[in-house]
């Protein structure tokens, strides 16, 4: 195959791999005056801490300034791993500070595990449908990518038998908590009847945790990974309890394991800034999060439950979708014959945004599916986002009839 080419330069065959995100392009859409959006998957800037970050800034600068903003070690800031490694041990993960690296978000965290696991061809299993990122991610390092059949609680243990070649997948990627985009969780039932198989085929878990901490009603089961943790990679993140413009995340990783990706890590970008490590890890030292993270619980779930009751009122017998119990978002299923990528011009004219399904899906798209975010709006913005989607869905639907 000829390699691509721009003017002057000759691209790598993964170039042609890379494409844009869906999302952000939406998100782009999304800045027009008077669009009410469902659309991008933000933490709430109004659950920011902003008073307790300022705080901390100046007492980082007044305390240990040359520090901060010196290079730092790959590895990340000690104590914040220190941190890291004890929060992960009080889940059921039993791992030492030695076998976190801090990361620069927890997507990068995939990009690492990428660049260490996968060869070109290799098999990678993923759910159904999963994280887009994820997929972005992967992609560059030419896997090859197979679906793993599921339900509500995410994929079906007896599924990954059907997968061909399961037994050489370099890993299963997961969310279990409040999945993006289906907001779903899996129980723990499921999460010891996966695990059990999983060791029986020989397969690694990279499992994701971005929303584990915004449960509504009751906490998630421990981590998948604390229960095999010598084949299991763990990633975690800040934004969605602190900030996401702090990009920091971190890897729990096995021992033998740690230096490769290490080494990914020093290739990439050195080390994550040391200045936000030392700054998240002076909010949140005295347990800070343990006040703060309750509060952002409340406001999302009184903002679920904004959404459900709209979708109840507008949507009720016309679409499916499940209520989450955490996260930040509903999937929704639309009428046979209505399409969401066709929808959404329509739906951003009428006033309001989503993000169609299909993108989240690595093999056989649904184009009945769409995402729907609920925490950047208000329950009055939601209320009327969702009338206006629903016009807009029962137009098409009677058009496709």
């Amino acid at each position: 195959m000829t390699a691509p080419s721009t003017p002057g330069f000759t691209l790598a065959r993964r170039a042609e791999r890379m494409n844009p995100s869906i999302i952000r392009e939406i998100l782009k859409v999304t800045e027009r005056p008077g669009i009410i959006s469902l659309a991008g998957g933000l933490p709430s800037p109004d659950t920011f801490p902003v008073e307790a970050v300022r705080e901390a800034t100046h007492k980082v600068l007044r305390d240990a300034p040359r520090e901060a903003l010196q290079y730092a070690a790959s590895e990340g800031f000690g104590p914040l791993r220190d941190w890291v490694a004890a929060h992960m041990n009080a889940q059921g993960l039993a791992c030492t500070a030695g076998q976190v690296l801090i990361t620069t978000g927890s997507q990068q965290g995939l990009d690492l595990a990428g660049k260490v696991l996968i060869d070109p061809g290799s098999p990678v299993l993923v759910e159904t449908p999963t994280y887009l990122g994820a997929l972005q991610a992967f992609a560059p390092y030419e896997p090859q990518v197979l679906s793993v059949a599921g339900d509500e609680q995410g994929p079906r243990p007896e599924a990954l038998r059907e997968v061909p070649g399961v037994q050489n997948a370099r890993f299963l990627y997961l969310l279990p908590n409040f999945q993006n985009p289906t907001g779903r969780l899996m129980g723990e039932a499921r999460r010891v009847a996966l695990i059990a198989e999983l060791d029986r085929l020989g397969v690694p878990l990279l499992e994701d945790n971005p929303y584990g901490d915004l449960w509504f009603e009751a906490p998630p089961p421990a981590p998948l990974a604390a229960r095999r943790p010598a084949t299991s990679l763990y990633l975690g993140s800040f934004s969605k309890v602190l900030a996401p413009g702090l990009r920091l995340g971190y890897v729990v990783a096995p021992p033998a394991l740690f230096p490769k990706l290490l080494q990914a890590k020093q290739a990439a970008d050195l080390h994550t800034p040391g200045f936000n490590q030392r700054l998240v890890h002076e909010v949140i030292r005295d347990g800070f999060l343990d006040r703060h993270v309750p509060q952002v619980r409340a406001t999302y779930r009184a903002q679920r439950d904004a959404m459900r009751a709209a979708l109840e009122r507008h949507l009720g017998g016309v679409a499916r979708w499940n209520a989450p119990s955490g996260g930040m978002f509903f999937w929704v299923e639309l009428p046979a014959g209505v399409d969401a990528v066709a929808l959404l011009p329509q739906a951003v004219e009428a006033g309001v945004a989503f993000v169609p399904g299909a993108a989240f899906y690595a093999e056989a798209p649904q184009p009945r599916t769409l995402r729907l975010s609920f925490v950047t709006v208000s329950p009055e913005r939601i209320e009327a986002g969702i009338e206006i989607l629903a016009r807009v869905v029962k137009t098409a639907q009677q058009g496709s009839q």
